[in-house]
C-alpha cells in the first residue's frame, strides 16, 4: 500500500475528509459509494462497485459478462460501445 504522506483528524462525530486531491486523482465524485473494508488494524476505503457491474454503463445484471479473469464487467450496451469504439479506432488507422 503507498502512503500519502496526508493526516487528517476524526471529527466530533467520526468524520474525516478526503482530500480533494486524492478525490480528483481517483476520480471519486460527490456522494459517490465508498465501500468500507477492515484488515486487521487498517480501514480501507474503496470505490463502491456493485456486483457484475458494467464498467462502461454501470449497469448491474447477472446477465452481464466477465472478461480478464472478473477484471472487465461488460453488459451488453456496454460491449457494444466498446466494439465501435475499437471498430472506429481500427479503422481510422
Amino acid at each position: 500500500m503507498k502512503s500519502t504522506g496526508i493526516v487528517r483528524k476524526l471529527d466530533q462525530l467520526g468524520r474525516i475528509v478526503i482530500p480533494k486531491e486524492l478525490r480528483n486523482m481517483l476520480n471519486i465524485e460527490i456522494k459517490a459509494p465508498l465501500a468500507i473494508l477492515v484488515d486487521g488494524d487498517q480501514i480501507i476505503l474503496e470505490k463502491y462497485q456493485p456486483y457484475k457491474a458494467c464498467v462502461v454503463t454501470g449497469e448491474s445484471s447477472d446477465d452481464n459478462i466477465s472478461l480478464a479473469d472478473g477484471n472487465i464487467v461488460l453488459s451488453r450496451e456496454g460491449a457494444e460501445q466498446i466494439m465501435n469504439e475499437l471498430q472506429h479506432y481500427v479503422e481510422s488507422k
